[in-house]
C-alpha cells in the first residue's frame, strides 16, 4: 500500500513538473509542427471530401475547396437528391440549386440557400480542419498554463483558448498526445457552467496537402454523452 502511494505522489508531482515545462504556446507550436510540417497552411490550395453521416439522416456528401492566398471557397453539397453550389470569391458569393440560380423561398428556407450561411459554413471548414493552425490567428486567446487531464480513459496535455469579440465568445479546449503532441479532442462551451456544448473525438489521420487532417470526426453532447453524428474525410 505505501508503494502504491509513493508511487501516485511521484506521479502527480512529475505530472505537475511536466506541464510547467511547457506554456500553451509551446504546445500550439509543438502540435502545428506535427499536422503542419511543412507550413502549408498559409497557402492552403486543395480540395477533399466531407461525408457528414447523422442519426436517421441520409448522408450529406460534400466537396469542398479552399484556395486560402486568393481568398477562394467552394462547396458543392449532395444530399436528398438535391445539389447545392456555394462559390465565394472574396466578399462575393453564388450559390446554386439543382443546376440554377433562381429558386422558391420555400427552397431557401429548408435549404439555408443564403450568403449568410454560406460564410458561416467557409468559417465551419476553414477553422476546423486547418485546426491547429487557426489558433495562431487575432483573436484567439492562448491560455499559458497547460494542464494535463484524462478523457474517456487517456491522459492528454489540455490547452484553454478563449476568444475576444467579435471573433467569438465561446471557451474550448484542446487535448493533445503526450508524445507526438496529436490533437486528438477538442471541446467547447457556450457557458462552461452549466455544462453545455459539445466534445470532438478525432480519429486516424487524412495528408491534404502534407497537412495532416483528422479523417474521422465523432460529435458528442457534454451534458450526457448524447452522440449527435459523424464527419469522414475522404
Amino acid at each position: 500500500m505505501i508503494y502504491k502511494l509513493i508511487f501516485l505522489v511521484f506521479g502527480l508531482i512529475t505530472n505537475k513538473l511536466y506541464c510547467q515545462e511547457i506554456n500553451g504556446i509551446e504546445l500550439l507550436n509543438k502540435s502545428i509542427n506535427f499536422h503542419d510540417p511543412m507550413n502549408n497552411w498559409d497557402e492552403f490550395n486543395d480540395s477533399f471530401t466531407v461525408n457528414m453521416i447523422s442519426p436517421d439522416k441520409k448522408i450529406r456528401e460534400s466537396l469542398i475547396e479552399i484556395d486560402l492566398t486568393n481568398e477562394l471557397f467552394n462547396s458543392s453539397v449532395k444530399k436528398d437528391q438535391n445539389k447545392i453550389l456555394t462559390a465565394i470569391n472574396k466578399g462575393d458569393c453564388k450559390i446554386i440549386f439543382n443546376d440554377s440560380e433562381s429558386f422558391s423561398k420555400e427552397d431557401e428556407i429548408k435549404h439555408r440557400l443564403t450568403c449568410e450561411n454560406a460564410f458561416k459554413m467557409r468559417d465551419y471548414y476553414t477553422y476546423l480542419y486547418g485546426l491547429p493552425m487557426k489558433l495562431k490567428d487575432p483573436g484567439a486567446v492562448i491560455d499559458s498554463i497547460v494542464k494535463r487531464k484524462e478523457f474517456k480513459g487517456k491522459e492528454y496535455l489540455v490547452l484553454k483558448v478563449d476568444y475576444e469579440e467579435p471573433v467569438g465568445n465561446d471557451t474550448w479546449y484542446f487535448y493533445f498526445d503526450l508524445l507526438t503532441y496529436a490533437m486528438e479532442v477538442y471541446q467547447f462551451y457556450h457557458d462552461e457552467t452549466q455544462n453545455d456544448g459539445e466534445y470532438i473525438i478525432l480519429e486516424d489521420i487524412e495528408e491534404v496537402s502534407e497537412i495532416k487532417m483528422p479523417k474521422i470526426r465523432s460529435w458528442f453532447f457534454n451534458k450526457d454523452d448524447k452522440y449527435l453524428g459523424k464527419d469522414i474525410l475522404n
